[in-house]
């Protein structure tokens, strides 16, 4: 629940009163309090997920200190979880008071507020690894701290800041997340 609205321009909006101890989710609407939820235009979009290990990936390549994770505008941001291998797919979130369903949408792409609240560069840098978007399939709580989540697909924790990379293959593939 971030205050970034349109192209970068003028102060940082503030964001103390964003950090949230944990988050309401509602199936079919998103986050309780979330400017967005409930639009239809964010039907598919009502959280968004982003690996930890993909901040940490951007700041080693463009030479940047870490970054507060909380600033890259994301719904919830894990560590070692391969996130962008969620697109497409339905997978769970379970933070202590049960699982939260979700179906992991179109890539969260980056906006250009990332090179002014992270450091130049950095909104280039997250494209391919900016996360994903997701539906919220059932209600839940999720709370800060350690979660777990359960997928179908196989994840490789080693592939959690990769970018995803496109391959060619049969007509209709999906790109594969992870190294190519």
């Amino acid at each position: 629940m971030h205050r970034y609205d349109g192209r970068p321009a003028g102060p940082l909006p503030q964001q103390d009163g964003d950090r949230r101890a944990a988050i309401e989710v509602r199936a079919g609407v998103g986050v309780v309090g979330d400017r967005y939820a409930g639009r239809p235009a964010h039907r598919d979009a009502q959280l968004t997920v982003l690996a930890v290990e993909a901040l940490e990936a951007v700041a080693a390549e463009i030479g940047s200190a870490p970054f507060d994770p909380h600033l890259a505008r994301r719904t919830v941001v894990l560590r070692g979880a391969e996130v962008e291998a969620l697109r497409g797919q339905r997978f769970a979130l379970d933070s202590g008071s049960g699982p939260v369903l979700l179906a992991g949408g179109r890539p969260a792409h980056p906006c250009a507020w990332m090179d002014v609240v992270l450091a130049p560069g950095a909104h280039r840098a997250l494209r391919g690894r900016g996360g994903v978007r997701c539906a919220a399939l059932s209600d839940g709580v999720l709370r800060l701290g350690p979660a777990v989540l359960t997928s179908a697909v196989p994840l490789d924790a080693s592939h959690a800041g990769d970018a995803v990379r496109r391959h060619a293959g049969p007509a209709g593939a999906h790109p594969s997340a992870g190294g190519a």
